[in-house]
């Protein structure tokens, strides 16, 4: 009985799920019949289990066709997208909400850094070399564009083909009203004082076009048309409390100097490159050497090249003479300009004239426009006759490639690519504006130069130039530059003769020197060397070359050299061209030094000692042809002289002068004596010793400045005693003794002085008194070696003692434990 009531229980549990399971899912009513009629069949019939594999087989294969023929669809689907992209020449518009999005997310801590660093090194460089005339010069204190990034592409973006390139047009919006550029502007005449301009509103406007170039390596940026520009200026005192009021045609200026800016470097058909380098090496290059070889031209004609105003009145007559009558007597040359330095081919005949001309040329940045001009060269025309102009611009990347690019065929793109330094690009460009003509030149980028002072090769980490106030404009970083101007090349020739008399002048912040001028000569040779005190800020080495004239100095050619980078130990070997010239190049050695610590203050610890032996070839001041030449020394605040050595070009004095060694520069000033007028000099020059190792001798021939000839013989010694050893008392009693000496000396001088009064000998009355003078300036120079010594001693007794004291210390202490 108990089975069957647990056995019932368990019959009505089942009909009360079935129940509510039927009125929950009705379905579930249905598939219990089913599965009755299948179970029959499945018994009596026919076994299931023999053909479901086979419907399932059958069922897996017509779904594996679907997918297939599904991804089929979508792989021409997508081809044919990418068919349509390519071969129409306009794509639909693209809103991009989401681009200016994330610019405005990684404008502060990413782009703004990075193009604020780039635009304050082109702001300062522009505002440096580009200033209006009330304007001496500007310093950048301050450099921001702000937290508002630019608007691209509000309007949408869309890609066209032109030829064989794709470009990306899109919309350009950039307003900015927290921008902070602080420009410190020191006043010319006739307004003296400093003032202050701040740039706190910038509004450019445009439509901008991108080109990937090089695939993908780099991108081409440009301004469709000249975009719309508006700045906000403002006006402050400077520290001569000028008032705060708006400086005459300084804003009109900024505007016009950004515009203009603009129009030069990207707008249409000019752009500008972005390298898109796989490999940062971490490098700023601040200038280069170019080598620029005119190959030759092509399909060169009168009738296809812009000419003279009078060619142009009678163009309607070209189409009636024949080809050859156009172009049988046209004479052609190039001149190929960077910036401010050009040089030109010599003259060839026909349409496809060869010139094969290599030029060397300087870069003064990581980038730079070589333009190649066209003249025609017509018999006994003074001026040529401008024909056409190409040109083609240069970009360091980051990789150490160099891009060249320059505007092709129906204002396209031609862009080269040189993988390393010394390699060639050879490129066929267009001239511009005109409707025929091209221009083959090879451009071989020799070397980079980078700001830490490596050079194509050897990697550093490089520095960046200070971004001070004017009051750190002219501060000096502690080193000393020693240039040495070597030679020159193919100076142009100036007098009739077609040679000069060339000199070379230096400049370097406010400090100006000058070599000697070498006479009949288009090859001079020099080497001499200059110092100069470096100073911070990327400060230019500005050189002129003159040939010295009677009736007045004529310039042949100027240059700018940049000395950012330099590196101590290590000499740079520049070849500078001449700017302003036809030809002409000179050569220099630069080399930064660590100056010697406690050179401005004396090292405290040795002299100088200059030995003045001889001269040659001095300049006649004299009528009869020749000279009284002494030499007039100063070191510092001191002075001394030599002998006066009467009526010779090649004197000799064989005299030693010591100073103490304060690190001050040694100036000698060869001078002719008059004993009634003036004495008048016959050249200078300065005695280099700072580098001299200590108690070494330097013997050299030094060419004096300021005179067509003439050098001096000197030996020059830095003497530092060596303090471990103690100080010789015989040769203080030497120097003693020759003090003495020296004293009687003088004391016979000053009987003979006597004598020669009462007999009223002029001329031995002077030679005397230069004899009594130099006899002085001896016996000084000897007492201040005696005073040094004598300090050198009681140092040397003064540390003898400490050591005493602390040894004596150390055993109380012992014999204490």
């Amino acid at each position: 009985m108990g089975k069957r009531k647990k056995i019932n229980f368990h019959v009505e549990e089942a009909m009360d799920f079935l129940k509510q399971a039927a009125i929950d899912r009705p379905v579930y009513v249905l598939l219990v019949p089913l599965f009755a009629a299948v179970w029959a069949f499945e018994r009596w019939v026919f076994a299931l289990t023999n053909w479901v594999p086979l419907v399932f087989a059958v069922w897996a294969t017509f779904q594996y066709g679907s997918h297939q023929r599904r991804l089929l669809a979508e792989d021409l689907d997508r081809k044919w997208k990418r068919a349509i992209l390519e071969s129409l020449p306009t794509t639909p518009l693209e809103y991009c909400e989401w681009l200016n999005k994330l610019l405005m997310e990684v404008w502060p801590h990413y782009i703004h850094p990075k193009i604020s660093t780039r635009f304050s090194e082109i702001v300062e460089r522009r505002v440096k070399h580009r200033k209006p005339k009330l304007v001496e010069r500007f310093e950048l204190e301050e450099f921001s564009l702000g937290s508002c990034p630019p608007i691209v592409g509000l309007q949408g973006m869309r890609w066209s083909m032109v030829g064989a390139q794709r470009i990306m047009h899109a919309s350009f919006d950039w307003d900015t009203n927290d921008m902070s550029i602080m420009l410190l502007a020191k006043l010319a005449k006739p307004l003296y004082g400093t003032a202050r301009i701040v740039i706190n509103h910038l509004h450019i406007k445009g439509d901008l076009q991108l080109m990937p170039v090089l695939d993908g390596r780099a991108i081409l940026l440009s301004f469709v048309s000249v975009p719309e520009v508006t700045l906000g200026v403002a006006f402050g005192s400077g520290a001569n409390q000028l008032p705060g009021t708006e400086l005459p045609g300084v804003s009109s200026w900024l505007v016009k100097l950004l515009t203009d800016t603009l129009i030069k470097t990207m707008v249409e058909p000019r752009r500008r490159c972005l390298p898109l380098a796989t490999v940062q090496l971490g490098k700023k290059a601040v200038g280069g050497i170019l080598y620029v070889t005119v190959a030759g031209a092509s399909q060169i004609s009168r009738n296809g090249v812009r000419g003279s105003p009078s060619r142009r009145q009678h163009s309607y007559t070209v189409n009636q003479v024949s080809q050859e009558e156009l172009v049988k007597d046209l004479k052609t040359f190039v001149e190929v300009e960077v910036e401010d330095l050009s040089r030109r081919t010599e003259a060839k005949s026909g349409t496809s004239p060869r010139w094969d001309s290599t030029f060397n040329m300087v870069l003064h940045d990581n980038a730079g426009i070589v333009k190649f001009h066209l003249y025609e060269s017509s018999p006994g025309n003074v001026k040529f006759d401008h024909l056409a102009t190409c040109e083609i611009k240069i970009r360091y990347s980051d990789d150490g490639s160099t891009i060249f690019w320059a505007i092709g065929p129906d204002s396209g793109v031609i862009v080269a690519r040189a993988e390393c330094c010394g390699k060639a690009v050879e490129m066929n460009v267009p001239f511009e504006g005109v409707n025929s003509g091209e221009l083959m030149v090879r451009l071989v980028l020799k070397e980079w130069q980078f700001a830490d002072g490596s050079h194509t090769i050897g990697l550093r980490v490089g520095s960046q130039p200070s971004l001070h106030g004017m009051s750190n404009s002219l501060s000096k970083t502690g080193r000393k530059i020693y240039v040495t101007v070597v030679e020159a090349k193919d100076l142009a020739g100036k007098d009739r003769s077609g040679k000069s008399e060339p000199y070379v002048k230096l400049q370097y912040g406010k400090v100006t020197q000058r070599t000697r001028a070498v006479p009949q000569s288009l090859d001079p040779v020099w080497n001499q060397v200059f110092e100069f005190d470096e100073i911070a800020g990327g400060e230019y080495l500005k050189l002129k070359c003159f040939y010295e004239d009677t009736f007045g100095d004529e310039a042949i050619g100027s240059a700018t050299v940049n000395l950012e980078g330099l590196t101590e130990g290590s000499v740079r070997d520049v070849p500078v061209p001449l700017e302003k010239a036809s030809s002409g190049e000179v050569r220099l050695l630069i080399e930064a030094v660590k100056a010697r610590e406690g050179s401005n203050n004396g090292s405290g610890n040795g002299w100088i000692e200059l030995v003045l032996i001889e001269a040659r070839d001095l300049v006649a001041a004299d009528l009869r042809g020749t000279s009284d030449p002494y030499v007039k020394i100063q070191y510092g605040n001191e002075k001394r002289r030599t002998k006066v050595v009467y009526k010779t070009l090649h004197p000799k004095w064989n005299q030693t002068f010591e100073f103490l060694d304060d690190g001050s520069q040694l100036e000698l000033q060869v001078k002719d004596h008059n004993a009634i007028l003036a004495s008048s000099s016959i050249g200078n020059c300065t005695v280099e010793y700072q580098r001299l190792p200590p108690n070494e001798t330097s013997d050299k021939w030094i060419p004096l400045q300021g005179v067509k000839k003439g050098e001096i013989h000197v030996q020059i010694t830095r003497r530092v005693p060596e303090l471990h050893k103690a100080p010789s008392v015989d040769s203080s009693d030497s120097l003693s003794v020759k003090a003495h000496t020296i004293s009687g000396q003088m004391k016979r001088l000053l009987i003979k002085l006597q004598s020669l009064a009462a007999e009223e000998d002029l001329e031995q009355l002077t030679s005397t008194l230069t004899d009594l003078q130099s006899l002085e300036d001896e016996q000084e120079g000897y007492m201040l070696q005696l005073e040094t010594e004598r300090m050198l001693l009681l140092k040397k007794i003064n540390e003898l003692g400490q050591e005493l004291f602390q040894s004596s210390t150390a055993l109380d202490r012992r014999a204490s434990h």
